[in-house]
C-alpha cells in the first residue's frame, strides 16, 4: 500500500464553494493550512473540466507529497493517476475497485453508521473506512447520523485508518479524534470560509494538541521498573 499518512485533516473539494478560476490556488491554501489528504469531489460539472481540475490537483498534491483521492469516478481516477478512490454505497464495490486498480491504490469506503459494513469492506480490500455524519452537515443535510460511540466501538476492531465526516468544526472535532478517528473530513468548514489557510490551520491544530499531550504524558510518566 502507499506510504502516505491518512492521519490528519482530510479536505474535500466542492465546486459550488470554490470558483473554477481559483480552484488550484484555493486548494493549495488548504494544504498550506495543514490538510494531509485532498479529495476531489465533483459529480455534476462536464467531464473535460473535471479532468482538467483533477490533473491540476494531481500535480499540486505531488508537489506537497500528499495523496489525491477521487470521489466516486473510477475512470477519472485512472485517467489522472490519482492515489486513490472514495466510494459510497451507490458506487462500485470495493471488490470491483480492487480488482481494477490493484493493490497499491488507496480505496476508501463510506460506511455511514454501520460497523458491520465497515468490517466487510475492510475484509474485501478497503484501505480506510469513513463514518458519519456525526453532526448536522450543510453539505448533506439529510445524511444518516452516526454517534461518537460508534468510533469508540470501531477503533479496536478495525485495523485501518478511520475517517469521520459530517458537520465537523474545530470545536467538535477533538472529541472525534479522542474517540478514535484518524482523520476528519471537512468541506464547508474549510472551503466555505473567507480565510482558507486559517480555517484549515484550526483543524490541523487538533492533532498537534493530541501529539503534544502524548509527548508530555511520556515525559512525565515514571520509568518502568524491572522485575527481577
Amino acid at each position: 500500500m502507499p506510504s502516505y499518512s491518512l492521519r490528519g485533516l482530510y479536505a474535500i473539494t466542492d465546486h459550488q464553494l470554490i470558483p473554477a478560476d481559483q480552484f488550484v490556488e484555493i486548494v493549495e491554501q488548504a494544504i498550506l493550512g495543514g490538510a494531509k489528504v485532498i479529495q476531489y469531489r465533483n459529480k455534476t460539472e462536464n467531464y473535460a473540466l473535471r479532468v482538467k481540475q483533477a490533473q491540476a490537483l494531481r500535480a499540486l498534491c505531488n508537489c506537497y507529497q500528499i495523496p489525491l483521492i477521487i470521489n466516486d469516478d473510477l475512470a477519472l481516477m485512472q485517467t489522472v493517476k490519482a492515489d486513490g478512490i472514495h466510494l459510497g454505497k451507490k458506487d462500485a464495490s470495493v471488490i470491483t475497485a480492487r480488482e481494477m486498480l490493484g493493490n497499491e491504490v488507496i480505496i476508501g469506503i463510506s460506511c455511514y453508521n454501520q460497523l458491520t459494513m465497515a468490517q466487510q469492506a475492510l475484509n474485501h480490500g478497503a484501505s480506510y473506512i469513513a463514518f458519519g455524519s456525526f453532526f448536522p452537515s450543510p453539505t448533506k443535510p439529510q445524511a444518516v447520523s452516526a454517534s461518537v460511540e460508534l468510533l469508540t466501538t470501531a477503533r479496536p476492531t478495525l485495523d485501518c485508518p478511520i475517517v469521520a465526516i459530517g458537520g465537523i468544526t474545530p470545536d467538535n472535532g477533538a472529541q472525534l479524534i479522542a474517540a478514535g478517528a484518524d482523520s476528519l473530513a471537512v468541506i464547508h468548514g474549510i472551503f466555505g470560509q473567507s480565510d482558507i489557510v486559517a480555517a484549515a490551520r484550526r483543524y490541523a491544530q487538533l492533532w498537534e494538541r493530541v501529539d503534544n499531550s502524548q509527548t508530555r504524558l511520556r515525559e512525565t510518566s515514571p520509568p518502568a521498573r524491572l522485575i527481577t
